[in-house]
């Protein structure tokens, strides 16, 4: 099911059936600044199941939960003064930061009680960020690339026709703002040791985290 939404001023009605959705265990599918994800709630085992399923990937690869508060950041992860401190300037924005996990998010994701690591992100978005607000929680999140959807053109951006056409029976709505382009992949920045590490130089200025 594809719902369409302004990016700038989503309808409400859409948003708290998404929010409905992502508590009764489905599987919500829409755009970020950076690509297609496919979202669930991290803390129901089932709608993890799922989302692992459809990636065709083990539980012990790490997704990326999406945040849009501190708040709700540091309920999984633990974020020390300084870290807070660098990140403040650049959120939200296009960068994925890697912290020790809580044991809140370690019951429930496989990869973070292995390596007591848990990757989280702060969307600009405002689809996206509505979307997390409206839940009222975070939410683990895959991305989806040309691969992944039949038919698809790598010289064409994915369009949520085509990816209801190759998901349709997985995921419970798409939601779509109509054009938008997507900026490049994330910044990833590692704060699991302590000090900010540059794993990957994304679109996200790293300059400050060096």
């Amino acid at each position: 099911m594809i719902e369409y939404v302004l990016e700038h001023n989503p309808d409400d009605r859409i948003i708290a059936k998404a929010s409905q959705i992502l508590r009764s265990g489905g599987l919500l599918c829409f755009p970020t600044e950076t690509n297609w994800v496919v979202v669930c709630d991290p803390f129901n085992k089932d709608s993890v199941d799922k989302l692992y399923r459809l990636r065709h990937i083990e539980n012990t690869k790490h997704l990326t939960v999406l945040c849009c508060t501190f708040k709700m950041a540091q309920e999984i992860a633990y974020i020390d003064d300084g870290a807070f401190s660098l990140m403040k300037k650049v959120i939200p924005g296009s960068y994925t930061f890697i912290f020790e996990a809580q044991k809140k998010i370690t019951k429930f994701l496989k990869a973070s009680k292995v390596d007591h690591q848990v990757g989280i992100r702060f969307p600009p978005s405002n689809l996206a960020r509505k979307i997390i607000d409206n839940f009222d929680g975070v939410l683990l999140s895959t991305h989806l690339s040309h691969e992944m959807v039949e038919g698809s053109d790598p010289d064409m951006p994915l369009y949520s026709a085509l990816i209801e056409d190759s998901f349709g029976n997985m995921i419970d709505m798409i939601i779509d703002p109509g054009e938008f382009e997507f900026v490049g992949s994330t910044t990833i920045v590692d704060f699991s040791s302590g000090e900010p590490e540059v794993v990957r130089e994304g679109v996200g200025n790293s300059a400050i985290f060096q």
